[in-house]
């Protein structure tokens, strides 16, 4: 617990340093609004917008994949349901006949 509060605490320092070396102004425009940032600021807005750019659709399909998993294993005919990874049916194989060679 202690380490990753320490290692949070560096992290954000190192932001820290970065945004403070970073103050020269940046002209930003963002869907119509125009303004004027700090680059460090404006660096650090376009790496949170592209974490969650990819965050949300990751989260998406891990909560599809979830609800996929809790779905019955059996439908209602009592056939086996989709595999939840893939939604492909499995389906039971006839057993071998037996060898007789005798």
């Amino acid at each position: 617990m202690w380490v990753a509060a320490v290692v949070f605490a560096f992290v954000l320092l190192l932001l820290l340093i970065f945004i403070l070396q970073n103050g020269q102004r940046a002209e930003v425009s963002f869907l119509g609004a125009h303004g004027t940032l700090p680059m460090g600021v404006a660096l650090l807005l376009a790496a949170v917008f592209g974490v969650l750019l990819v965050a949300l659709p990751g989260t998406a399909r891990i909560v599809q994949l979830r609800m996929l998993d809790r779905r019955p294993a059996t439908q209602p005919n009592g056939r086996p349901g989709p595999d939840p990874t893939t939604g492909i049916a499995s389906v039971p194989l006839s057993p071998r006949p037996e060898n007789r060679d005798e």
